[in-house]
């Protein structure tokens, strides 16, 4: 049996989720999945005590909802409108809060926090909006947190500290306020300075510090394999599958039922490939390319068909769409599924037969898309292809497949220049490639190489999200989930514009920066000095791309459909996309498309979370890698460039090896130095060096700090 304060957790988040409607205490029963006479007794109770606490309230037919009193503190705000939703906590102190509902924003200042901790779910009373002032309407509106309804985590990673006759758990992340109590008997799991993961206690009191248990002793902060592990933890990032997950897995039959073959578009016999990295273990999409009469193509796109094995209901489903994304930290991959579909049924490896959903689009010489099918298939893969095995076929011009790779390519090209026509940005941001040693500990760092390989495929998917995003429309717009991508916010185009100008960059647009303008810069910038300094910057310029059932476009793209089809085996999104095409292959009556409307917008928002939960702790393991590479490299010297100015020093970019480090103003000895915000510029009083963004300076590692991933340099003179 669950405990008081467990079930009443639950019957607040369970309430929480529909605000302002009603429900009878059968149905709150059945949703909590409660079955047993004591379960019962025990709900019935807590709701006697949460209605004559005002916590909830019923009507004159005994319906109960969520909604009463809200604290002694802020009793004035009873009865005043509540807004529920997810609590993104920020590293300065405060929070955002997003609801749930209408997707508005609400600005939490530290002070009027609580407990509300990172990702939880709260319940939010906003302050009154001023009557006149400049901007009043625009201005985004303030709250208090009045209620923590579900934490977003259990659990919290951090070093393990003695301070006196009492331990601490120091959280990795900042944006955790407040140290977690350790009780002396939890402590005695692990050593002082160890990573741990701590699970919270209830906490309820803001002028206490949380308290927890130590679940897990990671081992000695500082060493690199730890720090991974902790981000894993630190992020929720589950490591393993449950049992009935696994069982469902193994249970799939390994061979193809004939009859499924038969209702099937049989590809078999036609030539397709997969090209991906050469440590790729999953496969997911395939091409072939069919030249009919004249310059007419006919380009196939062959997507794992993860729908035939993963079935809604199912505890698979569930898993998946829990995940919602596979992650991929710097020596680890956190799968969205199980080996048994990711790496085997699923993927579609060399001479085998595969199910599939092809897209079978026929396009002229000129790029442009004449017609299409969208089937479900089954394919067999000839060939595994890396994307240097392709690009070195494509520089010879010679080698296996190299009669389709070649005209591919070309067509690729062509619906590249296409796509750059219409104001579609080629945002190439450079990532890292790390070499282990045998200790699987980072023996070099390189920067990942953009080949024409990669370019081929990538015009090959963006075609194919395309098409399938507009078959998805039909006629008349049926419920989907989308790839969306809203227009930027002017200022901070307008901040763009002032940042680039002074590196001798311009941007035109008074009646605003069109995506052809931003290519422009782009393009300009490309091969100098400050090309990757741009680029980040255009990249932070704009609004986050998100999972939506409102197509409003895909800004960056320039596409006024996109959605994302080609990875089921990774993403949750292509595989209820998947889906949708399955099921329209027939009329949907009204009763399930009002269905699909109500659901799949609560699938888009946590996918778009998931997603942002994914690539933080992905940034995190790189960071954690770069760290651990440099502690071997004290008092070593390197050139590099300015990234960033900030009041307390500037941060310095070693552009070989992707690696920052922070020249801290306590170490800039040979003046006392000005800050100037606008110029991006710390300005020597007495001797006048100014040190600006984007100039190049070479630098020694002056300290390295593995268990906070921070990196010092000292300027060195040339």
């Amino acid at each position: 049996m669950k405990s008081h304060a467990e079930l009443k957790k639950r019957v607040l988040s369970s309430l929480a989720q529909r605000p302002g409607k009603s429900t009878t205490l059968k149905d709150l029963s059945r949703r909590l999945k409660i079955r047993r006479k004591d379960e019962h007794r025990a709900l019935r109770d807590l709701i006697e005590e949460l209605l004559a606490g005002g916590v909830l309230s019923a009507d004159s037919r005994g319906q109960i909802r969520y909604g009463g009193r809200e604290s002694k503190r802020s009793g004035e705000a009873a009865g005043r409108a509540r807004v529920v939703g997810t609590l993104s906590a920020l590293r300065r102190g405060g929070g955002i809060v997003r609801s749930d509902r209408t997707e508005e924003e609400i600005m939490i200042p530290a002070r009027f926090m609580r407990t509300a901790l990172h990702r939880d779910t709260v319940a939010v009373v906003p302050f009154a909006r001023p009557l006149r002032g400049r901007g009043a309407e625009e201005q985004r509106r303030e709250g208090e947190v009045v209620e923590v309804l579900r934490r977003g985590t259990r659990t919290v990673t951090g070093v393990l500290e003695r301070r006196g006759h009492f331990y601490v758990v120091v959280p990795d992340d900042e944006r955790m306020r407040r140290d977690v109590y350790i009780p002396a008997e939890s402590a005695s799991k692990a050593g002082d300075g160890d990573k741990v993961v701590v699970e919270l206690d209830e906490w309820t009191d803001e002028h206490l510090n949380p308290e927890g248990t130590i679940l897990e002793v990671l081992g000695p902060a500082g060493d690199a394999r730890v720090e991974v592990t902790a981000v894993a933890r630190g992020f929720g990032l589950p490591l393993s599958f449950a049992g009935k997950v696994l069982e469902e897995a193994e249970a799939l039959p390994e061979e193809i039922p004939e009859r499924e073959i038969e209702s099937r578009l049989d590809l078999r016999k036609s030539i397709c490939f997969t090209i991906d990295p050469e440590d790729a273990q999953d496969f997911d999409d395939a091409v072939s390319l069919e030249t009919l009469s004249g310059d007419q193509y006919r380009l196939g796109i062959h997507i794992a068909d993860v729908s035939h094995y993963v079935r809604p209901g199912t505890a698979l489903d569930a898993e998946a769409l829990s995940r919602a994304t596979s992650v991929y930290l710097v020596n680890e991959v956190i799968h969205m599924l199980p080996g048994r579909l990711s790496t085997d049924l699923c993927s579609l490896r060399p001479q085998r037969d595969r199910l599939a959903y092809s897209a079978m689009i026929d396009i002229n010489k000129h790029g442009t898309v004449e017609k299409y099918s969208i089937r479900k298939s089954v394919i067999r893969s000839a060939r595994r292809f890396t994307y240097e095995e392709v690009q070195r076929i494509l520089e010879s011009g010679k080698g296996e497949f190299s009669d389709v790779l070649l005209p591919l390519w070309k067509l690729s090209k062509r619906l590249r220049s296409r796509r750059r026509r219409a104001g579609s940005l080629d945002l190439d941001t450079p990532e890292a490639k790390f070499a282990f040693d045998e200790q699987g500990l980072p023996s070099g760092i390189t920067k990942k190489k953009r080949l024409d390989a990669h370019r081929l495929i990538e015009e090959c998917m963006l075609l194919a999200n395309q098409v399938v995003a507009r078959h998805l429309m039909g006629n008349q717009e049926r419920p989907a989930i989308y790839r969306v991508h809203d227009v930027p916010d002017p200022k901070r185009l307008s901040e763009l514009a002032q940042f680039v100008r002074q590196f001798g960059f311009s941007l035109p647009g008074r009646e605003g920066i069109t995506t052809r303008e931003l290519q422009k810069l782009l393009d300009a910038a490309s091969g100098s000095d400050v090309e990757n300094l741009i680029t980040e910057v255009v990249l932070r310029s704009m609004a986050k791309a998100v999972y939506s059932t409102k197509n409003i476009g895909h800004y960056g793209l320039g596409f006024r459909h996109y959605t994302h089809f080609t990875s089921p085996i990774r993403r949750y999104p292509d595989l209820v996309v998947h889906r949708l095409l399955r099921e329209y292959e027939h009329p949907v009556n009204n009763r399930r498309r009002e269905e699909l409307r109500k659901s799949l917008p609560s699938v888009a928002r946590h996918s778009s979370e998931r997603e942002r939960i994914a690539q933080e702790a992905e940034r995190t393991s790189v960071k954690v890698m770069q760290v651990e590479y440099m502690k071997r490299h004290l008092g070593d010297t390197f050139d590099g460039v300015i990234s960033g100015v900030l009041n307390f020093g500037f941060f310095v970019e070693i552009e070989d090896l992707l690696v920052e480090g922070l020249v801290r103003m306590r170490d800039l000895t040979d003046d006392y130095y000005l800050y100037d915000e606008k110029r991006y510029s710390l300005k020597g009083r007495s001797k006048g060096k100014v040190y600006r963004l984007g100039d190049h300076v070479r630098v020694r590692v002056l300290a390295v700090n593995a268990a906070d991933n921070e990196i010092d340099f000292q300027v060195e003179s040339r």
